[in-house]
């Protein structure tokens, strides 16, 4: 056995949670166990819409399942084109440019923008896609504390007042479900003359106008120099862009590596998120659906004396600080008919483990009730605390 194999054979932590029957993860969606998704991020619930399917099998008719090349070389269809132009448009900047996936975006465009002896600042929980841009940068890194905008002050002090600061950001932080303090971060921009990224893969569709945003809820599209979002989330497809002015887009068009030397976004994956985009401006009443969902189901975990931190979104986490008892507690309310995800270390600190509820604009209160009861009843079984009952 060589090293290399030698070091994989001994990683064993995921057969340990397998032959306790509550390993969480791969589990097969099929049409035989029929359970309530809380797990997705489709907060529009548009991933069945027929006209988002029909979109996309035109596509494929048109111009084939693929592109077999990068947008830079002979992957751009005039579909991309559209999509783009589009987006910039919905979004509030100049121009927008399409990626693969998301992760993709976050990681060849943070990588990329900074050079050697400027500075990236991150929020510690944003999105791994964006520690990973971070990590191939040449740039210095200066991590601060969760929205803690003191902290941000701080390591701004220490970078030199005449290289260049980009604050990297999530809007709607995926896992705790809480909003970043765009407001306070634009002030700091403003004040230690830095640049604003800002992570919208799940925002979009959720907050502001038409589902523009946390900086079109906020009123700071302007004052933030990119924004990125995905496809797979509120747009029912997969990919991602990122949206600033002409400029910036011209670099990172000849200079972002998982934009050059990746393939093209699929037709049909185009079409989808085009014809999502469509429904998300002309159809404002699954906003107004998700919301109405989202402020009951907040009420009804509180209720029920979960511990849900700071969330005031659609992403509802379920505290319960032991990653064993979060595998288990996963486990057992999938067997009891809900779907729900398992948060734990790198995705969160190791005291922070928790169940990751996400509503979706088509979840009815009912629902909703079956899940808080279902989720209650496994959270006791497995002596996971629960606070009192509200009245």
């Amino acid at each position: 056995m060589g090293l290399l194999q030698e070091k994989m054979s001994k990683f064993r932590e995921p057969q340990k949670y397998m032959n306790a029957g509550i390993y969480p993860y791969f589990r097969e969606i099929d049409s035989h166990h029929k359970v309530l998704m809380f797990g997705s991020n489709s907060y529009m619930g548009l991933t069945y819409d027929k006209r988002i399917c029909d979109a996309a099998k035109k596509a494929i008719d048109k111009y084939g399942t693929g592109c077999a090349g990068s947008r830079f070389l002979n992957g751009t269809l005039d579909l991309h084109v559209k999509l783009e132009g589009e987006l910039a448009e919905f979004i509030g900047k100049d121009e927008a440019l399409c990626y693969s996936t998301g992760f993709s975006v976050n990681s060849g465009v943070v990588s990329c923008v900074t050079g050697r002896g400027d500075y990236i600042l991150c929020d510690d929980r944003d999105h791994a896609s964006i520690v990973d841009g971070r990590r191939l940068s040449f740039s210095e890194f200066l991590r601060y504390k969760h929205n803690d905008m003191e902290h941000l002050e701080s390591q701004l002090m220490r970078c030199n007042p005449d290289a260049i600061k980009m604050i990297v950001t999530d809007g709607l932080f995926s896992m705790e479900g809480d909003l970043a303090k765009l407001p306070q971060i634009v002030e700091l921009k403003k004040k230690y003359n830095a640049s604003i990224m800002v992570d919208e893969a799940h925002g979009i569709g959720v907050f502001g106008r038409q589902g523009r945003g946390t900086c079109d809820h906020f009123g700071v599209t302007d004052d933030v120099d990119l924004i990125m979002g995905t496809f797979s989330k509120s747009l029912a497809s997969i990919g991602g862009f990122i949206a600033a002015d002409k400029d910036t887009i011209n670099w990172l068009r000849h200079s972002s590596r998982t934009y050059i030397f990746s393939a093209s976004n699929t037709p049909a994956s185009t079409a989808a998120a085009l014809e999502a985009l469509h429904i998300l401006q002309t159809e404002p009443e699954r906003q107004e659906n998700l919301w109405k969902i989202t402020n009951y189901a907040l009420e009804q975990f509180k209720g029920a004396g979960f511990e849900i931190g700071d969330s005031e979104s659609p992403i509802i986490p379920l505290y319960v600080r032991d990653p064993e008892k979060t595998f288990a507690v996963t486990a057992r309310a999938f067997d009891k008919g809900v779907f729900i995800n398992p948060v734990i270390p790198p995705a969160c600190a190791p005291q922070d483990t928790l169940v990751r509820v996400a509503l979706m604009a088509t979840h009815t209160k009912e629902q909703v009730d079956k899940a808080v009861n279902i989720l209650a009843e496994s959270f006791k079984e497995l002596g996971i605390k629960l606070g009192e009952k509200e009245a």
